[in-house]
């Protein structure tokens, strides 16, 4: 089968899970669905998307709960069962997990954090200097620059809290200081300048940019290879951007009046 006809079969899949984002889906249903076993539909699903098809169909819904928060005055028990949890302690608990803050500060501050914490991370203690990890972020040929979110994350999936961040004024060089030992991926999302009061994932898809580096492993006293990345629009097949992004609002404000 072609490569062409695997996605294709895959973005079959990501529709209909946008549309029963409230009810059961199982994996058998995702197989009929695309048309394939059941083993070979999620090992396919995880090339394309680069994860499970039930981790795809969570983040899904916690980006609608997103929207959902910003855009209407559901309570929050009433956008759980929305989204298919039946119970609003699991929701708010994956919530905050997954997005960085409780569902009720996210609706609070219009869909961004205050301020962004290192996710703890739990390796052996290695003596000895950590690593830098230094590169550089580059738009494709058509993408509008604008502020660049740099995260390191455990896997390729934009949620949860990075163990290092940083934001960029625009495509440039970056270094992220103090890297952890361990495998890495480095992932950066931007908008437009201009867009900053559109939350990740609520607001208009077609202006985001993203990109993608790793996996990456890092040594005590080892030097990292530079990280060359470039943004490119977000695909319907790539993971929602869950992680909730710095305010920048005033920053920006701050800039275009200076």
């Amino acid at each position: 089968m072609t490569t062409t006809a695997i996605e294709a079969a895959v973005l079959r899949v990501i529709d209909e899970m946008h549309a029963n984002l409230g009810q059961e889906l199982t994996i058998d249903d995702m197989a009929r669905t695309a048309m394939f076993s059941k083993f070979h539909f999620t090992r396919i699903f995880r090339n394309v998307t680069g994860t499970s098809p039930g981790r795809f169909l969570s983040m899904l819904r916690l980006q609608e709960a997103k929207r959902l928060l910003i855009e209407t005055e559901f309570s929050v028990a009433d956008i759980s069962s929305q989204v298919g949890y039946s119970s609003v302690g699991t929701f708010s608990s994956r919530f905050k997990a997954c997005i960085g803050v409780s569902p009720s500060m996210f609706r609070e501050r219009d869909g961004f954090a205050p301020e962004i914490g290192f996710a703890p991370v739990h390796t052996p203690s290695v003596p000895g200097i950590r690593s830098t990890l230094r590169g550089r972020v580059q738009v494709s040929e058509g993408r509008a620059p604008g502020y660049c979110f740099v995260g390191l994350f455990p896997t390729p999936v934009p949620q949860g809290q990075p163990v290092r961040c940083t934001v960029l004024e625009g495509p440039s060089s970056f270094e992220l200081c103090d890297v952890p030992v361990g495998t890495w991926y480095v992932l950066v999302h931007s908008v437009p300048y201009g867009y900053e009061h559109l939350p990740s994932g609520t607001g208009d898809n077609d202006a985001v940019s993203v990109g993608c580096y790793g996996p990456v492993t890092a040594h005590a006293d080892t030097l990292m290879m530079p990280a060359e990345i470039t943004l490119r629009p977000l695909h319907a097949s790539a993971p929602p951007v869950l992680t909730a992004l710095l305010d920048l609002r005033n920053h920006a404000l701050d800039a275009v009046a200076s």
